[in-house]
């Protein structure tokens, strides 16, 4: 059993400000993450501005963060809360009972994930996520001379390109599904955020003559082994482009399994939380992508204000909530300007793969009313994911929730779930 008095799970950019803010002011904190070291999927090794210096805002908060005397557990998940204020965490590859830590107050930083939605071809090998596809190329997937569509939707699309770029990738075209019209919306708010506006800028100045299409999506891959071109459309004409790789991703999912396990309450897909960050379950406070995607400085301030709210700060600094409410704001007006077209969700044909874990395919689902009862004639959502890829896809596609969030949040081997002396009575039986 490992103590803390805070106890934050994910140590992307809000898990880190909420440790660092939490453990300055004398709380002892345990900071738990499944990825091999801090950073989470936007703060990984390698990451550096569009200009190609550092990234001085990540080195100083990482600095920060490893002097306040937080302790990090790299390389576990949490996969159950089996009483109040316990959480019970397995090391990647473990074959032990894995760890409890018990926490006086706990912050949920648990971030986002890519959408995936299904199309003809999407399971190619070859048809990567564009978030995925970057995290690959920053650790040491080759990427030189291949030649490389980004499609989708939403901010994420520039920055891969750019990255993948920068990696001697050859860009053969940006597909934004959103419309210019929405777009313009975003651009005149950038005007109250030109730190965003100057990145964008630097982003597509370093692209080039790389075209950036708006208003155009993926129809389909196609290839037999492996992709080898993609199909896109406007709605009015559809081409084909050669490539080697397609990165496709449309925005991104907060993750909230964690949150729903400990009977949170959810806002639409977002955490609820107050303004000091709490959510409707006492002592439990929310940080970053899980309470709505906006991005690196929300996560940052609300991460900073949740470890001051789970510390026991009364007093909340009136410009660190400003400066909260404005990303906040920016975050929401990317939702409208990213809003999914209704021409997505028909993508799918009836043999297209719609659950790649349990290969159910669209017309196995098409007749059902509900996730449950697809789930109980199709295995949809039970495999390794746990509906994580199928889950939002599925919600697309037919409106169904996941309903039902139970342990194990992850795969895990039946020792996970038994302790030192149970695990020795199984093995003294065999």
């Amino acid at each position: 059993m490992i103590e803390a008095d805070v106890v934050v799970v994910g140590a992307g950019p809000a898990g880190i400000a909420a440790a660092t803010t939490a453990a300055h002011k004398g709380c002892s904190v345990v900071v738990v993450d499944d990825n091999a070291s801090a950073g989470g999927q936007i703060w990984r090794d390698a990451v550096s501005s569009a200009n190609g210096k550092s990234d001085s805002k990540k080195a100083r908060a990482f600095a920060e963060f490893h002097q306040s005397g937080a302790r990090l557990l790299a390389g576990r998940k949490v996969f159950d809360a089996p009483q109040p204020r316990v959480l019970r965490t397995i090391a990647e590859g473990s074959a032990g009972p894995g760890e409890s830590l018990a926490w006086r107050r706990m912050i949920i930083a648990t971030g986002a994930r890519e959408r995936f939605l299904p199309f003809p071809g999407w399971t190619l090998p070859g048809v990567v996520g564009a978030g995925g596809l970057q995290a690959l190329a920053r650790s040491g997937f080759p990427v030189k001379g291949k030649r490389i569509v980004v499609a989708g939707t939403g901010p994420l699309l520039l920055a891969v390109a750019f990255h993948l770029q920068q990696k001697g990738a050859k860009i053969v075209t940006i597909a934004e599904q959103a419309q210019v019209a929405r777009l313009m919306g975003l651009a005149i708010k950038l005007w109250s955020h030109p730190a965003k506006g100057l990145q964008g800028i630097g982003y597509r100045a370093a692209l080039g003559r790389v075209g950036y299409r708006t208003g155009c999506w993926v129809a389909s891959a196609v290839g037999a082994e492996k992709v080898n071109s993609v199909q896109l459309t406007d709605g009015k004409r559809t081409w084909t482009e050669s490539c080697d790789l397609l990165a496709c991703g449309f925005h991104l999912v907060p993750n909230t399994e964690l949150a729903l396990l400990l009977g949170c309450k959810l806002d639409g897909d977002n955490v609820h939380v107050d303004g000091d960050q709490k959510t409707s379950v006492s002592d439990v406070y929310c940080a970053g992508e899980p309470t709505g995607i906006a991005g690196l400085d929300a996560a940052l301030a609300q991460g900073q204000i949740a470890g001051l709210s789970a510390a026991g700060e009364e007093r909340i600094p009136p410009g660190l909530r400003a400066r909260r409410d404005r990303e906040g704001d920016f975050g929401r007006a990317m939702d409208r300007a990213f809003a999914l077209r209704p021409e997505l969700f028909s993508l799918a044909a009836n043999d297209t793969i719609v659950c790649r874990c349990e290969d159910v395919r669209y017309a196995e689902l098409a007749g059902w009313r509900s996730w449950t009862e697809a789930k109980l004639q199709t295995r949809c959502g039970m495999g390794a994911c746990q509906g994580r890829v199928c889950g939002p896809a599925v919600e697309a596609l037919f409106g169904w929730k996941n309903l039902s969030i139970r342990p194990p949040l992850y795969p895990v081997l039946t020792s996970a779930l038994c302790d030192h002396d149970e695990i020795r009575v199984i093995q003294e039986s065999l």
